[in-house]
């Protein structure tokens, strides 16, 4: 079983840990793979994604079974497509055991209560997890020869 929990300042360590990790950061490597995150940008992003979260919103998922943070989930409103954009990463060593697939179906819920009616993903036409987001209602909006765009109506 997951929940969210809205990160504390102090604990955005673990952000920086699981987007440094090649093999989670695996499904980017369209985009460069791991994503550099160094205590110097901590305030900004905090700030932005967490105390004033401007159509965004933020969470780590934690499992109450394992009692760790296992990966987060986001979305946010992206001017360039026009959409909001959704995010799930779950930590490598915590994938194959469904919490992708619950930690996407909280992300819609929260999406849902936030009252946006669409919400969106730009997945890399390789990545694994086109099929879990197939299974969970999104369809196909558009491709290019990078990704496909998915985007599922709440």
């Amino acid at each position: 079983m997951l929940k969210q929990i809205k990160p504390k300042y102090e604990e955005l360590n673990f952000r920086q840990e699981l987007l440094s990790d090649e093999k989670t950061m695996a499904y980017n490597a369209k985009w460069g793979g791991t994503i550099d995150f160094p205590v110097e940008r901590w305030k900004g992003w905090y700030d932005a994604w967490i105390v004033n979260p401007d159509r965004r919103f933020y969470r780590y998922l934690y499992s109450t079974e394992d009692k760790n943070f296992i990966g987060e989930i986001a979305f946010h409103f992206d001017d360039g497509f026009q959409c909001y954009i959704c995010n799930v990463i779950i930590k490598h060593s915590f994938r194959g055991r469904g919490f992708g697939r619950e930690g996407l179906l909280l992300l819609l819920d929260e999406a849902r209560k936030q009252g946006i009616s669409a919400i969106c993903d730009n997945i890399a036409s390789d990545n694994s997890a086109i099929k879990l987001f197939l299974e969970c209602g999104f369809a196909e909006k558009w491709r290019n020869g990078d990704f496909i765009m998915l985007e599922k109506k709440l």
